[in-house]
C-alpha cells in the first residue's frame, strides 16, 4: 500500500484502515458501475467523486481515454493508494486531487459524466451534493450514483450476531450524519436536487462459501475491531469493546457454514442534466 492512510476522518464512518482499503480495492468498473458503462465512450471527461482506492476509477478511465478523469477524494492518504493502483494499470489520464463534495474545484459545465459510488450514504446533505454534481456536468451529460442499502442486506444462514452488527452499523452511520439505507433514497434525492430525467436500476454483490463469503466475512471481522467504525461505535456509547469482539467472531462463525450466502443490494440512478 502506498503512503500512510488516516482512520479518523469524522465525515467517513468506515475510515481508511487496511481492512477497509482491502475491501474497496476489490471494486471494479465491471462489478460496481456496470449500469454506467454503456454510456461511456472515448473522449468523454469524467469526474469520479469519492474515488477511494481508485480501482473503479481506472476502469472508467480506460473506457474514456484519451478523455481525462478527475478523481477526487477528501482523504489525501487514500489518493496515494489510488495513484499507485493507476500506475500499476498503466493509466495516465487520471488527475487525482483532494476535494470537497459540496465545493468542487471545477468550473460549471466542465465534465461529461459525474460518478459517485457509495458516497451519498455518508453525507449529511446528499441533495446538495447532487446539485453540485449537476453544476459541473455539461447539459446533456450524465450523473451516475450507486449506493448500498444496509437495511436490505440478506444472508443465510440466519445469525443473531450479523443482525446485531447490521443494527449497530445503521445506528453508527446515522449518528455520524449519514443514511445507511441510501440505495432506496436515490430517486427521491435526485428529484429533490432538481434532476428529473432519471433511470433507476438496482444490482447486487453476492458472496457464497468458496466464492467470496470467507473474504467478505474476514474484512468485516477486521473492520468491526480496527476501522473507524469501531471507534465511532465505542465513542458514541452504542457498543463496548466486548460487543465488538463478539460481533467480529460472529462474522467468522457465519462464514464457516457450508451454505453461507450473502447479498448486498444497491440502488443506482442515472440522471441526465437538462439542456
Amino acid at each position: 500500500m502506498a503512503g500512510p492512510v488516516s482512520t479518523n476522518n469524522p465525515r467517513y464512518v468506515h475510515g481508511y484502515s487496511a481492512s477497509v482499503i482491502d475491501s474497496h480495492s476489490h471494486r471494479t468498473a465491471e462489478n460496481s458501475a456496470a449500469y454506467l458503462l454503456p454510456f461511456l465512450r472515448p473522449g468523454l471527461t469524467v469526474l469520479d467523486l469519492g474515488c477511494g482506492a481508485g480501482t473503479i476509477t481506472t476502469g472508467l478511465a480506460a473506457r474514456v481515454a484519451p478523455g481525462r478523469v478527475a478523481a477526487i477524494d477528501i482523504e489525501p492518504g487514500v489518493l496515494e493508494v489510488a495513484r499507485a493502483n493507476a500506475g500499476r494499470s498503466g493509466i495516465d489520464t487520471i488527475d487525482f486531487r483532494v476535494g470537497d463534495v459540496y465545493r468542487l474545484d471545477l468550473p460549471d459545465d466542465s465534465v461529461d459524466v459525474a460518478h459517485a459510488h457509495q458516497v451519498l450514504q455518508h453525507l449529511d446533505d446528499p441533495v446538495a451534493a447532487l446539485r453540485e454534481l449537476a453544476r459541473v456536468v455539461r447539459p446533456g451529460g450524465v450523473i451516475a450514483v450507486r449506493d448500498g442499502d444496509y437495511g436490505a442486506f440478506t444472508w443465510y444462514p440466519e445469525h443473531a450476531g450479523l443482525t446485531e452488527w447490521r443494527d449497530l452499523y445503521r445506528a453508527v452511520a446515522r449518528r455520524s450524519g449519514g443514511e445507511p439505507d441510501a440505495g432506496r433514497h436515490l430517486v427521491a434525492w435526485a428529484r429533490a436536487a432538481g434532476l428529473d430525467d432519471l433511470t433507476a436500476t438496482s444490482s447486487t454483490w453476492t458472496y457464497t462459501r468458496g466464492d467470496g463469503a470467507e473474504w467478505w466475512a474476514r474484512t468485516w471481522s477486521e473492520r468491526v475491531l480496527s476501522s473507524a467504525f469501531a471507534g465511532h461505535a465505542v465513542e458514541s456509547g452504542l457498543a463496548t469493546q466486548v460487543d465488538l469482539e463478539r460481533l467480529s467472531r460472529a462474522w467468522l462463525e457465519w462464514a464457516a457454514h457450508p451454505d453461507a450466502w450473502f447479498m448486498v443490494p444497491h440502488g443506482e440512478v442515472l440522471a441526465t442534466v437538462a439542456t
